[in-house]
């Protein structure tokens, strides 16, 4: 019998390094295929880490066009040689290296929450005006009623997406926590499945509320520590300290050669992102839903940690009753005649008629993420990215290698994949093109009579507009947003396959030539940003890796402008910022 069990246990490992070795494989296609600069991977299986490793390069060069010999990044100072997409110093991806790991970080927050539950010190059925009664949403009785349970499900009744990009200006965590009421709600409580954001600081205002600790330190202790994970951080200045860390990279879709009026070659730009591209202030706000940032080990300790229901190291971390809730659906977000996906504390949980898989994905700005799980194989795989390439590559490995478990016939989802991206980007492109071309253009106004000081009250503050001599460092910046998407950031449901928002306007160049331009002075912060003029009384500028867009409003009577109304990403409808004599 004993010899029996040896047998099988060879057999098992044997198995297990052939899937393993054709998983790798099949991961380089996939990255060659996407172009992505570096990968870090780690599979467990039954209990355990069988493999972690990395893919790829830290950083590339950026995109060299014609000419050789353009530098990397800003710290390297090393040319790229003949070949675009040499790596910057030969800086290798290994299993120890940081990347961000966006919307994944959800489900850390989840399960700090179910500590506290754990613990008595809150029920899932509480009501948060209960634990905070300083708070306060645009309807009361949603303000009345909504639970611990609903503030981490997506079913808040707030519109997908909704504030996501209000910290890109500078505004904090308290900032939006005391704007949650100016948030008009699209549904009724639990009425639709949403994906928001900003519903997680509510999470960590409870938190921090019933420990006295703020959410980060609350992260470190209830999750960090008792599993090992000793290279995560939590925020993005720990991000940007780091030693061994990942470049993140711009993923945008580009018309390539013409072949006629309405096709051409497919090409796609990959470009590392520096500076403020990087969002890091965003990060850090944006926290409890998406700040994390951890490596291929770490992530296999977490994935562990899940898969044995909340016990690491021999330390029952959160009980089994409440690691079995995190992964109970919620909500339903799809469904059709192949499979069904709910949402459940910050997991999605995908049945088919084939397995049972557990997954969260997260995009930040210029990385992205899989964890995925399936209890039934005692199995468990992370991929990090860092390229803010869409979902379908992170999809095609965690498939490939499932189907590899369950001796299911080779399919080549990489291919699939990918001929479904380029077709939807085609389709963009095209309407893109077709709304740009209807577009009726108006002239810029005289931009002398839009300088000012506008006030929107304590809450927002003033924004200040300032004709101003442009700067060799405004030609710098441009050049940087030319390259820079207005980053994904998990734009709709992390299931969702799709790539970055449209690229910015490559027209959007600083004219050193000009005598003078447009810059906004906006957020506690005191940023301060070029005006890019689009479209009659509209202009764009940028800030913290995002887009915004503005419109200048003038009285109908008088001519004269008299306010301007910022656009912040989705129907925030904060209404007009008023011009001060």
């Amino acid at each position: 019998m004993l010899l029996f069990f040896i047998q099988a246990a060879t057999l098992n490992a044997q198995d297990n390094d052939v899937i393993v070795k054709k998983t790798v494989d099949y991961a380089k296609e996939v990255q060659k295929l996407w172009q992505i600069p570096g990968m870090a991977i780690s599979i467990v299986k039954d209990g355990k880490m069988i493999w972690s490793g990395g893919l790829g390069v830290k950083e590339m060069c950026a995109s060299c066009g014609d000419s050789s010999g353009k530098t990397c990044g800003e710290n390297s100072g090393k040319s790229c040689g003949e070949n675009c997409g040499d790596s910057c110093g030969e800086k290798q991806v290994d299993a120890n290296t940081l990347f961000q790991i966006g919307s994944v970080s959800k489900s850390f927050t989840a399960a700090v929450m179910a500590s506290l539950v754990d613990e008595g010190k809150v029920k899932w059925e509480d009501t948060v005006k209960n634990i905070l009664p300083d708070f306060k949403m645009y309807d009361k009785w949603v303000e009345s009623n909504l639970q611990v349970k609903d503030i981490m499900t997506h079913h808040s009744g707030l519109q997908g997406q909704l504030g996501t990009y209000i910290p890109n200006m500078g505004y904090g965590r308290e900032d939006i926590w005391n704007m949650l009421p100016l948030l008009k709600p699209k549904y009724s409580l639990r009425g639709s499945y949403e994906y928001n954001n900003i519903t997680f600081i509510i999470a960590s205002k409870i938190i921090e509320k019933l420990t006295g600790k703020s959410w980060e330190d609350n992260v470190r202790e209830r999750i960090f520590k008792p599993l090992g994970m000793s290279s995560s951080r939590v925020i993005g200045d720990e991000f940007k300290a780091a030693q061994n860390v990942a470049n993140p990279h711009e993923f945008v879709y580009k018309k390539g050669r013409a072949l006629s009026d309405t096709t051409w070659v497919d090409s796609v730009a990959v470009n590392p992102l520096y500076g403020d591209e990087q969002a890091l202030h965003w990060l850090t706000v944006v926290g409890p839903a998406g700040s994390i940032s951890s490596t291929a080990n770490d992530m296999a300790k977490y994935t562990l940690f899940h898969l044995n229901k909340g016990l690491a190291n021999e330390k029952q971390v959160i009980s089994k009753e409440q690691a079995n809730y995190l992964r109970k659906g919620h909500t339903i977000t799809s469904q059709d005649s192949s499979k069904i996906t709910l949402y459940g504390h910050c997991w999605f949980i995908e049945q088919n008629s084939r397995y049972r898989v557990i997954f969260h994905t997260g995009t930040t700005w210029g990385f992205t993420t899989l964890c995925a799980y399936f209890p039934e194989m005692d199995l468990g795989i992370t991929i990090l990215v860092n390229s803010e390439a869409p979902a379908f590559p992170r999809y095609a490995i965690m498939r490939r290698m499932i189907d590899l478990y369950k001796g299911f016939p080779d399919k080549d989802y990489n291919k699939l994949f990918y001929e479904e991206w380029l077709a939807s980007a085609r389709k963009g492109m095209r309407t893109a093109d077709k709304k740009a071309a209807e577009e009726a253009k108006e002239a810029s106004p005289d931009i002398k009579l839009l300088t000012g000081t506008y006030d929107k009250g304590a809450l927002f503050g003033k924004a200040v507009v300032t004709l101003e001599k442009s700067s060799v460092s405004d030609a710098g910046n441009a050049a940087k947003a030319q390259q820079a998407p207005n980053s994904a950031v998990d734009l709709k449901s992390p299931v969702a396959q799709q790539g970055p928002k449209s690229a910015v306007d490559l027209n959007a160049a600083v004219d050193l030539n000009s005598a003078e331009n447009l810059y906004i002075t906006v957020g506690p912060k005191g940023w301060k940003s070029k005006l890019t003029h689009k479209n009659g009384n509209e202009f764009t500028f940028r800030m913290d890796g995002n887009e915004f867009k503005i419109k200048f409003v003038n009285d109908i009577k008088s001519g004269k402008f008299n306010g301007l109304d910022i656009d912040f990403g989705y129907t925030e409808n904060f209404g007009v910022w008023s011009k001060l004599n």
